[in-house]
């Protein structure tokens, strides 16, 4: 239950783009088509489950005083990895996603993760966590990419949806589209939220 729990926080309570905010950069920049927020988030939850797991699993060894840079290093090592397998097996990715691939190593939910849980949770409660994240942040971009596609560019992971007479909104696929399609969203959870609390009061006051 308690490897469910950690799943499930990172993807709806504890999602890190809607609930935390963490991570903004590459939320907002390479988010401009569904593909590219797919590729990211996947890169992104690909180094945080190897860095949660390897991290839990060095904390006992690990003296306080130099485990950040002991972090950064695991962490680099396993960005290098992703990077090179995105450039030799899907190029095209590799260029889109460019300098934010790299960054993956200063992304405050990788240190995050690392310093507030992997660093004082065992190793499979560590995974399930970098899974959750991952999956939360994942899908975040993914449909942040989705809605700036077909507002900015009429398609959805390149495909046209809405024909050739559609006139794109360029803004959504411009940094300004960025934050207005990300405020919507989060406004738009929290007001789901909300209404969830609400309804479980109202069901606790009938009872």
């Amino acid at each position: 239950m308690g490897v469910f729990r950690h799943l499930k926080n990172g993807i709806l309570s504890e999602n890190p783009t809607f609930r935390l905010v963490i991570g903004m950069c590459p939320t907002l920049a390479v988010t401009t088509s569904a593909v590219n927020g797919l590729g990211m988030g996947l890169s992104t939850m690909a180094v945080l489950v190897g860095s949660n797991v390897a991290l839990s699993a060095m904390r006992k060894i690990v003296p306080d005083q130099i485990r950040i840079p002991i972090f950064v290093v695991v962490i680099a090592s396993f960005v290098t990895i992703v990077s090179m397998l995105l450039e030799a097996f899907v190029p095209s990715l590799f260029e889109a996603l460019g300098i934010y691939i790299p960054l993956i190593v200063v992304n405050c939910i990788i240190i995050q993760r690392a310093e507030a849980f992997a660093n004082q949770n065992s190793v499979l409660n560590s995974m399930a966590d970098g899974i959750g994240m991952g999956l939360g942040f994942t899908l975040s971009l993914t449909v942040l990419g989705i809605i700036r596609e077909i507002l900015g560019a009429g398609s959805v992971f390149g495909i046209s949806l809405l024909g050739a007479s559609y006139e794109p909104a360029m803004i959504f696929i411009q940094p300004p589209g960025a934050f207005l399609t990300l405020g919507v969203l989060m406004g738009l959870v929290n007001f789901i939220e909300y209404k969830c609390k609400e309804k479980k009061v109202q069901a606790g006051e009938k009872q």
